[in-house]
């Protein structure tokens, strides 16, 4: 249907969106495949080393065969080149042959990608798999992912559960989780700043738990607080990170770059946030959010992987055609 409607297509990629390695450095290379090589469809491969038997099936009376290999033989696998499998992440092919409901033909191409992009999530378990894989060799955008170096959490209702308890002699007592202050320390050591703020005096709630962050109690604008923090360390909004639960953090929360909210949050504060906690607050929702930010530094450290790794090969190419070119040059002075 989209072609019939779209006169102006010549190629139509499928791809699968469940295939989330795919980059669109492979996307340029399939293109340049079709437009200036001339291929009519293109589709996407990964090399595999396995060896491959006939099927027996129950009650049949034979043995198996091999497929691919010889056993008087058998090679080593890393002296063996494998074989080409579809893995079914991407498809293109010029318009005559999607007018007629094919997804190859023609004059083919296959396009090999690498193993650690071939991944698939077909059922529940290819989930843990996936989410790895992108950790480390997905794609994350042109622009530099920042590292998170400042935390500012709201006390009342993030780092508690916002309940305030009354003695009989009239003290004030609130109720915390161990596991929120074992994510700040977890934070502290990978050298993120972690600041409080609140709108109430909590300074003897502060000097109980032990923290050891800066904190602004009586904070009347957050935002302000928020923004001359973030002056004074000279960092960018992306390198800010805020967790916030009530309407009076909704704009430090659009300004930051990482947001999060506990799961018990006010609407307009979820709404607000990138990320909702499974948790309370005063109830694991400060590690919850110490193990989202722990995932990002996986991203920003992969991603600057990509980038050293794509840099030197380039380098690499590049003093490899001056080579040649010098080489070239040479000859023709002999």
């Amino acid at each position: 249907m989209f072609v019939c409607f779209s006169l102006e297509v010549d190629i139509v990629g499928n791809i699968q969106a469940t295939s989330p390695c795919l980059h669109p450095s492979d996307l340029i290379k399939v293109a340049d495949l079709i437009q200036k090589e001339g291929f009519d469809s293109v589709f996407s491969v990964v090399r595999r080393h396995q060896f491959r038997w006939s099927e027996v099936k129950k009650g049949e009376n034979k043995m198996t065969e091999p497929q691919n290999l010889n056993p008087a033989k058998r090679y080593r696998r890393q002296d063996w080149p494998g074989e080409l499998y579809e893995n079914g992440s991407f498809y293109f092919a010029k318009r005559h042959l999607i007018e007629k409901g094919y997804l190859q033909g023609g004059k083919m191409a296959y396009y090999e990608m690498r193993a650690e992009h071939s991944v698939d999530i077909d059922i529940d378990i290819d989930w843990p798999i996936a989410e790895q894989r992108v950790l480390s060799f997905g794609y994350f955008g042109k622009e530099p992912l920042k590292e998170v170096k400042l935390l500012v959490c709201s006390i009342d209702g993030c780092l508690t559960n916002g309940r305030i308890y009354v003695t009989e002699d009239r003290k004030e007592m609130v109720s915390y989780d161990y596991r929120d202050l074992v994510g700040i320390d977890l934070l502290k050591k990978r050298g993120i700043q972690v600041r409080l703020i609140s709108e109430r005096d909590c300074s003897k709630t502060l000097s109980a738990m032990q923290l050891g962050c800066v904190a602004k109690v009586s904070a009347t604008n957050k935002l302000q607080v928020l923004e001359d923090w973030q002056k004074d360390m000279g960092l960018s909004w992306k390198e800010v990170a805020y967790l916030g639960n009530e309407e009076s953090d909704v704009e430090c929360l659009k300004k930051a770059g990482m947001s999060g909210v506990p799961a018990d949050a006010c609407t307009v504060a979820q709404k607000a946030a990138g990320y909702i906690c499974k948790s309370n607050g005063g109830c694991g929702a400060v590690r919850e959010f110490a193990e989202h930010i722990f995932l990002l530094l996986e991203k920003v450290y992969s991603a600057r992987k990509q980038m050293e790794e794509t840099s030197s090969a380039g380098k690499k190419m590049e003093g490899n055609e001056n080579s040649r070119r010098g080489n070239k040059e040479l000859m023709k002075k002999v």
